[in-house]
């Protein structure tokens, strides 16, 4: 029953960082953002990383919690834990990338 805590609490997490976060303040949490100049914010695209953002947390939360929920009607509480964990941390080189490379305009 723990793991379903964590689980939980992780999922709210994922769900409130993703709406949290908007243009008026990004500069203070958005990471990454908040320590480029002034230059490189203006040829970034915020808001549509915003969107972006918000999409890859909530999709993030959804799938992984559906993993989780199989793994553990399928197999057991551990399996489940140890696919939940996987499915959170296999998409996260994607959102690095697409973070880092897509939003910046090229001028």
């Amino acid at each position: 029953m723990e793991m379903f805590w964590g689980v939980i609490i992780c999922d709210l997490t994922f769900i409130i960082c993703a709406y949290m976060i908007n243009e008026k303040n990004a500069d203070m949490l958005l990471a990454g953002y908040n320590t480029m100049s002034k230059k490189e914010k203006e040829s970034f695209d915020l808001k549509n990383y915003l969107i972006f953002f918000r999409k890859f947390f909530v999709n993030l939360t959804i799938y992984s919690s559906l993993i989780f929920l199989t793994f553990f009607v399928a197999l057991d509480e551990t399996s489940a834990f140890i696919a939940y964990f996987v499915s959170v941390l296999v998409p996260m080189p994607f959102f690095i990338y697409k973070g880092l490379y897509k939003f910046k305009i090229k001028k």
